[in-house]
């Protein structure tokens, strides 16, 4: 008998997947976890990243729900696939958390992040800052003779695009608080 000329990976000779059903590559995953609003379960949550060596990229905590007694937590982190789906299966099992949600892959969702700069300068530095805040739609909310605050929402890569524009002009500080995220469309 011959032996079958199936080429690695193929499926059209074989009844048997022969693909790889891993990647290697790094993904980026906003995930929104309900949880009970007690004292711990932040810790538990987190502890469960640290000790499995997984990073955070933002993090952000609000309680959502005051008669219930329950807090949303999103966070952004990356990761394989196969990481990915750790994670949620690992954070399913958290006693406290009601529910897993990852917006990345359940559809269209919205992420914003809020963001104070602290910008020094003198002249046209000044003056270019004022016009690239004007652009990304970024408010003056304090000013003196020296320095500018500004503030600005969106998302991660429009904070990213003005930290990037305003460091040349005399960037001193940044403050972010992280991303806050909402599915689109109704509620399932």
């Amino acid at each position: 008998m011959s032996p079958l000329k199936i080429k690695k990976g193929s499926t059209s000779h074989s009844a048997y997947d022969l693909r790889p059903t891993f990647s290697d590559k790094e993904e980026s995953h906003t995930l929104a976890v309900l949880v009970e609003n007690e004292p711990g379960v932040l810790a538990r949550v987190i502890g469960l990243f640290s000790g499995r060596g997984y990073n955070i990229d933002s993090l952000t905590v609000a309680e959502v729900d005051h008669l219930g007694h329950r807090s949303r937590i999103t966070i952004v982190t990356r990761g394989t696939p196969q990481i990915i789906t750790q994670i949620k299966a690992q954070l399913g099992r958290i006693v406290d958390v009601h529910k897993v949600n990852d917006l990345t892959v359940e559809g269209p969702s919205v992420e914003r992040e809020l963001a104070l700069f602290k910008v020094s300068g003198t002249g046209n530095d000044r003056i270019e800052a004022i016009r690239l805040a004007d652009i990304f739609r970024a408010s003056v909310v304090d000013s003196t003779l020296e320095s500018f605050v500004f503030e600005i929402t969106g998302t991660p890569e429009k904070i990213d695009a003005f930290a990037d524009l305003m460091r040349p002009l005399g960037l001193q500080e940044i403050a972010r608080t992280g991303v806050a995220a909402l599915s689109r469309g109704a509620v399932a």
